[in-house]
């Protein structure tokens, strides 16, 4: 960032999004692709548009600047969060916020934003409606059980949910097969190499290739970790302060969850798994917590692949 640099802080909502620079003051405009072309023809070469992640809100627009060749900044709302609490600052307006925004954005190094790759952001909405559907299953399953108990099998409620619950496997499998077809039309030899992994199937591999952009975005292992809410987070403080180390549990919630079921068929059959977790389970800690260590190995070992280009192999030196 130069001394030329205009920083434009923004609060994104619906319908309109709500700007602040120093120089401009403030402006709000629509969030259409009218609102965001107008917007991107006032500002200069020189400036950096920061904004939060509000889930689909800011993609539009983050696209639109970015399509035009303006530089833009995505930053982690709790980021802002945390920022704002430390300024001590209590209104929340969308004015405010944008200030807020802007003011970060001046005093902290920006890393600029670009787009993931088409196939990479259509996987993830296939994967976001997959969950959802199978959130639906699963609600409908409990009612079923439960009106089982007490309804004939032929009675109307049962056959409705019956009906739904067949027709939700269906697309469940469609939009599985959907996402198998887009991961092995964009990324096979990725895919395969990281199904080299004992413990790895097919699910997981599809889960870590979309949550990390196939490990793109990320310059180490650890970050990886971190990101997936897997790294340990100690609370320490002089003599008194003696908290219990847990993970962070941020990140993508169904990764972890997969990664952790792949952690018991790893202690089998991925020889450097199966010794991380005797070796921690020796010293006399508990099997969970090797559990999320072996996690973490298969972190290590999937972003190596990835990096490196070659396959698994369960004879290089393991440390």
């Amino acid at each position: 960032m130069t001394k030329s640099t205009m920083i434009f802080g923004i609060d994104i909502s619906k319908d309109t999004f709500d700007v602040y620079n120093v120089q401009t003051g403030y402006s709000q405009y629509r969030n259409t692709v009218k609102g965001i072309t107008s917007f991107a023809k006032a500002l200069p070469e020189t400036a950096i548009c920061v904004m939060e992640a509000t889930g689909c809100y800011h993609h539009r627009l983050a696209m639109g600047l970015f399509d035009q060749g303006i530089a833009v900044s995505v930053v982690n709302p709790l980021v802002i969060k945390r920022y704002t609490q430390m300024k001590l600052r209590r209104i929340k307006t969308d004015k405010s916020d944008a200030f807020m925004i802007y003011s970060y954005g001046t005093e902290q190094e920006l890393e600029l934003w670009r787009p993931d790759a088409g196939y990479v952001v259509k996987g993830r909405e296939i994967l976001s409606l997959l969950q959802m559907y199978l959130k639906q299953s699963t609600s409908l399953k409990n009612k079923l059980h439960a009106l089982n108990s007490v309804h004939d099998k032929r009675s109307k409620v049962i056959v409705s949910i019956t009906r739904q619950l067949r027709n939700l496997k269906k697309e469940c499998k469609l939009l599985e097969a959907e996402l198998l077809a887009l991961i092995k039309d964009n990324e096979a030899s990725l895919f395969s190499r990281l199904k080299t992994i004992p413990g790895i199937g097919d699910k997981t591999a599809i889960l870590l290739m979309l949550s990390t952009n196939c490990f793109k975005d990320f310059a180490s292992y650890k970050q990886v970790s971190s990101f997936l809410g897997l790294a340990p987070n100690e609370r320490s403080s002089g003599s008194s302060v003696r908290g219990k180390t847990r993970i962070s549990k941020t990140g993508d919630g169904l990764v972890r969850n997969h990664l952790f079921m792949c952690s018991f068929t790893a202690c089998i059959h991925n020889i450097p798994c199966k010794e991380l977790f005797d070796r921690i389970v020796a010293k006399g800690k508990s099997k969970k917590l090797a559990l999320i260590a072996v996690c973490n190995k298969l972190i290590k070992q999937a972003f190596a692949i990835a990096k490196s280009g070659l396959c698994y192999d369960p004879n290089y030196a393991r440390n």
